[in-house]
């Protein structure tokens, strides 16, 4: 039985990663559409509980009539029919759907709605461009996708078990004390009117001081996720103080917006609290001026006060919900500013997907810069140059001169702004993002893990390769000249240790070479060396040469060094100073002109001593 009701809602169902809508009111409709049925049951369930909670007091208040004014031998016999339906609502009916709507709830909505929201919201964040990522804490943006999720589960329950309760009982209150006396309505109709402007002047504000509550939980989430990311170089400068500083900062806002909402909060419940007042004691003073007027049963005066006792409780209850419902609301409002950002690099919608015959890279009149540096002119300005297919050439020049921005190009981290790249003939931006990539390995000189298994990482150059695939390209990579010392505290060793956040408990040198072998199991196509030994030891970097010589054979390859003598014998080196070409040719072509690259060189094999 908890099966069925757990299958309602499954939250990895197939679906597309499109953009979630920036409006607070349809993100919520893109969420809720899939499950419209379950929710309306769900709804009706409720209302039908909610009715039969209700019909309980009118039958109290019934029994009690019939009791003073039916003689007792034959009570039975005379409301025999009555008594056996009321049984029926009280005994199936109202359980029934009482039940019916947790199970709902609790197996299918709580559980499926918040991690289906998670799921499709991770899944389009995922595919947002690197900017977006450079841009923001990486704790932050989960946290908005979990928060997020949270936040649409609790609005629907809120709405479910809160307002739509209310509702009904508020119907049902109204049309029972018309059926009694249109004087007994007077006070709920006072009452109802003061709430409904409690909800509309008090509650909004509400909202707006929950989505800056949000805000700044998700920025302190952020701070503190940070400072543990980045835990080597706070250690390393000896900065604890500073962190616990910058934290403080993030505590100090956060507890403000939460006392500015707890401040809200209060004045709502202290008006709440003096309009319950007003309304029992209302209904009281009227129901037993219409007593003493012979107006009402007994019974009557019992239900009324009953349900007003009743709407009472649930009035404190309810406005906590809708209360709830507002913070819920400005949570999803705050998070959609973050997820439902628009993908800055998406593929067309007739993108086709890249074949690569022959490997032929081409830099068309490429230029480029970014956001940030609009004002200070192009990163890359106007190159022309190509990589023939088989050709192994390698970007040369200073820091800043734009050798990671042309590779950042090539693999579509950021569009050209103005002319194109190609791969045999085909622009990059007419082809889809996983083509291309999937068609280009690349090893960098910032090489950061899975935290997951030495294996996992090592496949994730090809995941569906064996494990004998997997120690080939870790043999080939000298890695395994390590590996089988590794463990982790659960106990698991060689390629099944875990390696920590970001590669954290290997050293430099071995991320490198777990990198390296991830690039070998891919064998694409298309091989980008940025920096890829530069965290190598020269014994090491020596070996890894040799098997990155023949990992480059029969392949395009793009090479980025500051160690030149790793490139040197390359078969073309394209000198960029200021994101110009200034030299292209042969390590001794360029040597003998003369220019930046011969400069270059000198001073690396010189020294640092010597004139440049």
């Amino acid at each position: 039985m908890y099966r069925f009701f757990e299958s309602l809602i499954d939250p990895l169902r197939p679906s597309e990663a499109s953009q979630p809508p920036e409006k607070t009111p349809a993100f919520f409709w893109f969420y809720l559409e899939p499950i419209k049925g379950v929710l309306l049951t769900t709804l009706i369930l409720s209302g039908i509980a909610a009715l039969s909670e209700l019909y309980v007091y009118i039958y109290l208040g019934r029994i009690l009539d019939w009791m003073s004014t039916t003689e007792r031998s034959a009570f039975l016999d005379t409301h025999a029919v009555a008594l056996f339906w009321m049984a029926v609502v009280i005994m199936i009916v109202r359980p029934v759907s009482l039940l019916a709507t947790r199970a709902i709830i609790n197996l299918a909505v709580a559980p499926g709605l918040s991690n289906a929201t998670r799921w499709q919201n991770h899944r389009y964040v995922l595919r947002q461009s690197m900017t977006f990522f450079q841009n923001d804490f990486a704790g932050r943006v989960a946290q908005k996708i979990m928060q997020t999720g949270h936040a649409v589960r609790e609005a629907v329950l809120n709405i479910i078990d809160g307002a739509w309760m209310l509702v009904i009982y508020l119907i049902g209150t109204a049309l029972f004390f018309m059926d009694i006396s249109s004087l007994l309505l007077l006070p709920v109709l006072i009452w109802m009117t003061a709430y409904i402007a409690v909800v509309m002047f008090m509650v909004p504000p509400v909202r707006r001081k929950s989505a800056r509550l949000s805000e700044e939980n998700s920025a302190l989430t952020g701070r503190i996720v940070d400072s543990y990311t980045n835990i080597q170089s706070v250690k390393l400068f000896a900065h604890h103080s500073l962190e616990e500083d910058f934290a403080a900062e993030g505590i100090r806002r956060q507890t403000v917006a939460f006392r500015v909402l707890m401040r809200a909060i209060l004045q709502m419940t202290v008006t709440l609290t003096v309009l319950n007042t007003l309304l029992i004691a209302g209904t009281a003073a009227v129901s037993i001026g219409l007593w003493m007027a012979d107006m009402i049963s007994v019974g009557e005066i019992a239900v009324a006060n009953g349900l007003v006792i009743r709407l009472n409780q649930m009035s404190s209850w309810v406005l906590r919900t809708i209360t709830s419902l507002f913070e819920n609301i400005g949570t999803v409002q705050n998070g959609t500013e973050t997820i439902s950002q628009p993908l800055l690099i998406r593929d067309k919608t007739d993108a086709k997907t890249l074949e690569v015959t022959q490997g032929h890279v081409q830099f068309h009149s490429v230029g480029f810069q970014y956001e940030a540096a609009a004002k200070s002119g192009k990163v890359v300005q106007a190159l022309d140059f190509d990589i023939k297919p088989g050709e192994k050439v390698g970007l040369v020049g200073k820091s800043g001169a734009g050798k990671s921005t042309l590779i950042d190009l090539l693999i579509r981290f950021h569009d050209v702004d103005m002319g194109k790249i190609t791969i045999d003939g085909q622009d990059i931006r007419e082809v889809t993002q996983d083509s291309l990539r999937s068609n280009i390995a690349v090893v960098s000189q910032d090489t950061s893990l899975l935290h997951r298994s030495i294996r996992d990482n090592i496949r994730y150059g090809r995941p569906e390769a064996t494990d004998e695939q997997i120690l080939d390209a870790a043999r080939l990579a000298e890695a395994m000249s390590f590996i089988p010392e590794l463990s982790d505290p659960q106990g698991r060793r060689g390629l099944d240790a875990y390696v920590g956040e970001r590669g954290v408990k290997l050293s430099g040198g071995q991320r490198q070479r777990v990198a390296i072998a991830r690039a070998i199991l891919k064998n694409a196509p298309i091989l980008v060396l940025d920096e890829a030994t530069s965290a190598l030891d020269s014994e090491v970097e020596a070996a890894i040469q040799k098997q990155l010589s023949l990992l480059m054979e029969g392949k395009t390859v793009l090479a980025v060094a500051h160690r030149l003598s790793t490139i040197a014998a390359l078969d073309k080196l394209i000198v960029l100073d200021q994101g110009h070409i200034v030299e292209v040719g042969t390590h001794a072509q360029l040597i003998e002109k003369g220019g930046l690259y011969a400069r270059l060189w000198h001073r690396q094999s010189g020294g640092f001593l010597g004139h440049t």
